[in-house]
């Protein structure tokens, strides 16, 4: 955003923020309402289902989120040459941001596709759903090249301040997703005296729609992208560019190796909690989709806060950066306070919306509430990492976030379930204690001032 844009003190940035913000969070509502109905869809098909679904969910995230971690070091620097009116060196950061999907989008269609039949057996589902439950996974990973360029791609626009295009392209998807998944999984039946057509492949149909909407929104993202009047790599070679790709890739590569490694550690909590039964997995599938949505406030403002602090480093704007540290964490608070509230009150009919089974729906509202508490520390830990990120340190939030993970949330919880024979209850509560630990370590961080480059 230009500096002319944010005078008039911290007040006069609250426009400006929520301008950036109010679209990621449309996009992750939007996405979290097709979760919602994609568990409700399949949850109408029986436990089983739920739990073929779930069951390769954090292999998914893990995934999803090293790909994403490869964007960031693009958002930090596309933010920073906005900030400073580079126009030349925000396109040349874009063209390197394609070759960054052409690699990691060929690398994660390779890999998913030839170890699809493994990493159910990994994930120490039951052997009647592994079948099942591969499957779905394979299908997934077939237009994974798209999928990474709706990521990346949207990343480099958010970056460049477009929030609204990223969240025209997620609202289509998810119509596409929805609509595919009502023909597919069921078969034809009647409604009000109709007949609609269905092909009635279950899970496997879930499956073809995420894919097919992946696809859609992969294509219309790289569509934008090219259009961009300020941040198109049109015109740019396609080739190693080290002036901009050294200085992303050290930005990049620790965030990479975070996701990655918090990534890892899910599938390592996911593996342990799978071992504890059906009941406890739908469960823990059910509250992970339910508590997404209560999250939504917290990573819009991120994005807000990401992109925005790049272009005030990019600005060399001293006061901007310390007062929108001010404002984006007094937003995020009150939000997630509120958010946090709602999640407490309506767990059981939140459970009651994707099951019938009343043990699961009890179990889930019982770990639900416990997270929900938590919530406003965790929105805190989440902003700060965003400012991080838009100032180019990555650094940080690796560490405390490996530290979390392994030290807090997975050794935690293999003495609780694998030792101490407790349950489900005792997972979330390690899962809560390593958010905690990020939001001291990260607040400790910011209080001495450490996170802002231009502090003097």
């Amino acid at each position: 955003m230009r500096k002319d844009k944010l005078k008039g003190g911290k007040w006069a940035m609250l426009p400006v923020i929520f301008a950036l913000a109010w679209p990621t969070m449309l996009e992750q509502a939007m996405s979290t309402a097709v979760q919602y109905v994609d568990a409700a869809m399949v949850g109408r098909l029986g436990a089983r289902a739920t739990a073929a679904v779930g069951v390769t969910t954090t292999v998914n995230w893990m995934i999803g989120s090293t790909v994403s971690a490869l964007g960031v070091g693009f958002l930090s620097f596309i933010a920073q040459a906005y900030g400073a009116n580079d126009r030349q060196r925000a396109a040349r950061t874009s063209s390197q941001a394609v070759l960054a999907v052409l690699l990691s989008g060929t690398l994660f269609t390779v890999l998913p596709l030839a170890l699809f039949r493994q990493v159910p057996v990994w994930m120490q589902a039951d052997p009647d759903i592994q079948e099942t439950a591969a499957w779905y996974f394979f299908i997934l990973y077939t237009p994974m090249l798209l999928r990474a360029a709706s990521i990346i791609f949207g990343t480099a626009l958010r970056a460049a301040g477009d929030t609204k295009t990223p969240m025209r392209v997620g609202v289509g998807m998810n119509v596409i997703n929805v609509a595919l998944n009502y023909l597919l999984i069921y078969p034809t039946h009647t409604v009000w005296g109709v007949t609609v057509p269905g092909a009635g492949l279950g899970v496997i149909g879930a499956a073809i729609a995420s894919a097919v909407s992946y696809a859609a929104g992969g294509i219309g993202i790289t569509w934008a992208l090219w259009r961009h009047p300020v941040i198109s790599p049109r015109g740019q070679k396609l080739r190693p560019d080290w002036e901009i790709l050294r200085p992303c890739l050290r930005v990049a590569l620790p965030s990479t190796l975070q996701r990655f490694g918090t990534s890892f550690g899910y599938v390592a909590f996911a593996a342990m909690i799978n071992a504890l039964g059906t009941v406890p997995l739908a469960a823990h599938s059910i509250a992970n989709t339910v508590e997404s949505a209560f999250y939504i406030p917290g990573y819009g403002m991120m994005t807000a806060a990401a992109t925005l602090t790049g272009n005030a480093l990019g600005a060399k704007d001293r006061r901007r950066m310390g007062d929108l540290a001010q404002m984006l964490l007094l937003l995020e608070v009150g939000m997630m306070v509120i958010s946090g509230s709602l999640l407490f009150a309506f767990a059981p009919g939140m459970m009651g919306l994707f099951t019938a089974d009343a043990a699961v729906i009890a179990l889930g509202a019982t770990v639900l509430r416990m997270v929900a508490v938590s919530e406003p520390f965790y929105g805190v830990a989440i902003i700060l990492e965003g400012m991080l990120q838009g100032v180019g340190d990555t650094l940080t939030p690796f560490y405390f976030n490996i530290a979390g993970m392994w030290g807090v949330r997975i050794l935690g919880t293999f003495l609780c379930t694998r030792v101490f024979g407790l349950g489900l209850v005792a997972a979330w509560g390690c899962m809560i204690a390593h958010n905690l630990t990020l939001f001291a370590l990260l607040a400790i961080h910011y209080r001495r001032g450490r996170w802002n480059p231009l502090q003097g």
